[in-house]
């Protein structure tokens, strides 16, 4: 193992010990109660009775046995979203199956799948990361009957994954997998569909035939094929043992995924409260689990969605994280993974290429992952080497090619893209920001300094280009995007127009405290910057003309500004009415009050107590002037 990967995670061992012992003693709490019999079985006779009335008769002798397993599914489908569409049928393949080990499944509630990529740039994307904890609350209502002994989360996209696994850990007693889809079909070249999206927002197309070229490159069921925010999470689930080997990238009308979902259905019966190879989720989530998942997201140059999402992923299971360990392992972790927009080729060529078991097999031998965790699958994370193919219907294990088949997606790690991750922090007076350097061109800027141009919302950027006033040098100021200022929505819809602007040889570059999608590249953005404006960070005191300099390599965010004039100058207060009400937002106001910062995992339901060294919902209204706990 790499030195700075054990000093970095024995570093969040020590910072987690009381609120990680503070969990795993009330997972142990939670798993003596009832013990020797199902958790259904104590409950009084009559609450039992209402779980089990709409049965089927072949389910009742099951469901009256106290140690077969019941198996809980919560699913994220809806047939509107390309990647849970799929999810339809699979309740019924997962109740068959698990009848055939012996136990009953049953639907154990919903939860919502938006999709980013419908609502990017509209008021619905205020709601995107707020989801995420509406999700995690689905999962606890969902989990709330106490009945079951097992669960299975269907869930694919940005923030339900996510979601799924910090309302997961809190029933960190049972067990549980996630299951996937898989991605839709490879349409037209990422790098086509981008360069149409600035030719349209210079009115060099029209709608109609932007929407053509977009309808090729999303035209069936699954994820889409970039590297973005969902098939980050598909492949740090698979790294972290919470999908079965190999099973995250296989497309949904193979043969071999419904195969996959069969031998889940029955995997999850063997690790269920009575299995005999009994393993709870908050077990398997362990601080080697997280950084195993921070490695694999850097060698990959993944999503920055997961800068913030992972830390309240962490923070669920009492494991804290910071910005400061992704940057650490940055410098240890090499960068060996190019898949659009950090490279020209897509999500199903990655699998061609070797997929996650090539990558986790050049991490492994590079000693930047521990391979003594628990996965699903069992023991040990040398299991997720093997590439997964289908004999007689069922899946087979075999192992996997030594080296990718394709060099320019897959990368050995004694000769990586480079020699770094993909992720940088970048730190200074306007605060702590991420940026993504994988997805820059080779050979661009890693210093830019130019004045800034201040926009206290994207509409104003946008219409700003139209205006033919952005063809300069510019550090784009985009403000009053934080977790509490309108929830922090995706600027994804700002990459094409600077990109065009960048393309015609000025200095350009975007800072603000809102995010961009996980296939936001070219454009070199500081994201995330906490504290946000709107809690009284620097960002609210920016002009126009002010000096910004972004120094990739050093680690900088620095406005150059007298610190007598910033003192004198008054933060701007924007009024955010016009996020605040309609289009459902209105009634989101409490998790936008209690929105914990950028670094802390944006999530307005659960904050630590560090004196009690225990979780509790976090009421009370967090004010402008409060620092980070």
């Amino acid at each position: 193992m790499k030195k700075t990967v054990l000093d970095v995670t024995k570093r969040i061992i020590e910072r987690s010990k009381a609120s990680r012992q503070t969990y795993l003693s009330r997972l142990e709490e939670a798993l003596r109660y009832c013990e020797g019999r199902s958790f259904r079985h104590c409950l009084p006779a009559s609450n039992l009775a209402h779980a089990i009335a709409s049965a089927p008769p072949e389910a009742s002798k099951s469901l009256f046995d106290a140690k077969e397993p019941l198996i809980g599914i919560i699913t994220a489908y809806n047939d509107m979203l390309s990647a849970h569409a799929p999810y339809e049928h699979y309740p019924a393949i997962i109740k068959k199956e698990v009848a055939k080990a012996g136990g009953t499944a049953q639907v154990a509630g919903g939860v919502p799948a938006m999709c980013d990529g419908v609502t990017q740039g509209e008021p619905g994307m205020e709601l995107s990361l707020m989801s995420r904890d509406v999700i995690a609350m689905s999962v606890a209502i969902a989990l709330s009957h106490n009945l079951f002994d097992g669960v299975l989360l269907l869930g694919v996209c940005d923030k339900i994954v996510p979601g799924l696994l910090m309302g997961a850990l809190q029933y960190g007693h049972l067990p549980m997998a996630l299951v996937p889809t898989g991605p839709m079909p490879s349409g037209i070249p990422n790098r086509e569909k981008a360069k149409a999206r600035e030719l349209f927002s210079q009115g060099k197309l029209s709608k109609d035939d932007m929407l053509k070229i977009e309808s090729r490159a999303y035209h069936g069921q699954g994820t889409c094929t970039f590297y973005g925010t969902a098939n980050s999470n598909q492949l740090l689930a698979e790294v972290m043992g919470l999908h079965l080997p190999g099973a995250s990238f296989v497309q949904p009308d193979s043969p071999i995924r419904r195969a996959f979902t069969i031998e889940i259905s029955h995997r999850i019966c063997r690790l269920a409260r009575h299995g005999v190879e009994h393993l709870p989720i908050g077990k398997l989530i362990t601080e080697k689990t997280i950084v195993n998942a921070i490695s694999a997201l850097l060698a990959t140059g993944g999503s920055t969605n997961q800068t913030i999402h992972l830390v309240a992923i962490a923070r669920a299971a009492g494991i804290r994280i910071d910005w400061q360990d992704f940057s650490d392992l940055s410098e240890a972790v090499p960068f060996v993974v190019r898949i659009y927009p950090n490279g020209p080729e897509d999500i199903n060529e990655f699998q061609k290429a070797g997929g996650v078991a090539a990558l986790i097999t050049e991490l492994l031998e590079a000693g930047c992952l521990h391979e003594d965790v628990n996965t699903v699958a069992g023991p040990g994370l040398e299991r997720y080497t093997k590439t997964p193919i289908l004999r007689e219907n069922k899946i087979v294990y075999q192992k996997a090619q030594t080296q990718s088949s394709n060099p320019k997606i897959i990368a050995s790690a004694a000769k990586p893209f480079d020699e770094t991750g993909g992720l940088k922090v970048l730190n200074g007076n306007l605060g702590r920001a991420v940026i993504k350097t994988s997805a820059l061109k080779k050979g661009a800027r890693t210093v830019i300094e130019a004045p800034a141009l201040v926009f206290n919302d994207q509409h104003q950027l946008v219409e700003a280009f139209h205006r033919g006033e952005l063809y300069k040098n510019l550090v784009a100021v985009v403000r009053f995007q934080g977790p509490q200022a309108n929830g922090m929505p995706e600027l994804h819809k700002l990459i094409a127009p600077l990109s065009v602007i960048m393309d015609r040889g000025f200095k350009v570059a975007l800072v603000t405290d809102g995010r961009l999608s996980g296939a936001s590249g070219k454009v070199p953005a500081a994201i995330h910057v906490s504290p946000e404006a709107f809690c009284g960070g620097l960002l609210s005191k920016v002009m126009n003309g002010d000096t910004i300099r972004i120094d990739i390599e050093a680690g900088l965010l620095e406005l150059k500004v007298a610190e007598e004039e910033l003192e004198a100058r008054n933060p701007v207060q924007m009024d955010l009415n016009d996020s605040h009400f309609d289009f459902g937002r209105q009634i989101f106001s409490p998790l936008r009050r209690c929105a914990m910062d950028s670094e802390d995992g944006g999530s307005s339901i659960f904050t630590y107590n560090q004196e009690a060294h225990t979780w509790s919902e976090r009421f009370a209204h967090v004010g402008r002037e409060e620092s980070r706990s």
